[in-house]
């Protein structure tokens, strides 16, 4: 499965007010703080993969999943292969990726929040250190319908896909 994205530097209050007019559904507000790794034996920048564990917050209570990302796999939008899942203890999976000779290389701290609109999530994101940004995403097996269907909501929300930008948030605070 592959996570189709594309992603922008936002004005988070024109796009509530458009998100609004769209009868776009609020889903969550969740603070989440990404942990990325490299990995002993290759170096993930060079291969453009990734490897993370994010814990989100919300209501009081804190889940910890572990994500590998693979290399963009199109030119056109920022998608990527995405295997995720949950473990039960973001502390004790740091632990083990440690002892196993992954490295800490950064974390991302943001304050997101999630609409449900025409199929797609459109994320606010507040990123520590960085700004305000949007991402439309959804998973699909269908990369090259699903980012035409995400440019087209793009559109919609008076954003413009040729001014998107592809780089990760890790990418975008380390400077690379």
């Amino acid at each position: 499965m592959y996570e189709v994205e594309v992603k922008f530097p936002a004005d988070h209050g024109r796009l509530r007010r458009r998100l609004d007019e769209l009868d776009a559904v609020h889903e969550a507000t969740v603070e989440q703080r990404d942990t990325y790794y490299d990995a002993p034996h290759r170096s993930f920048a060079e291969t453009d993969e990734a490897l993370r564990i994010r814990r989100v917050r919300r209501d009081g209570t804190t889940d910890a999943r572990i994500a590998y990302k693979g290399p963009l796999v199109d030119e056109a939008s920022k998608t990527r292969e995405e295997v995720e899942t949950g473990v039960e203890d973001g502390e004790t999976m740091a632990a083990v990726l440690d002892r196993l000779g992954f490295s800490a290389v950064a974390t991302v701290e943001k304050r997101r929040a999630v609409y449900a609109l025409d199929g797609y999530a459109v994320v606010l994101d507040a990123v520590e250190g960085l700004g305000e940004f949007v991402e439309v995403e959804r998973e699909s097996a269908d990369v090259a319908a699903t980012r035409e269907g995400a440019f087209d909501l793009c559109r919609e929300l008076g954003l413009d896909p040729d001014d998107q930008i592809r780089a990760s948030y890790l990418e975008l605070l380390l400077g690379e």
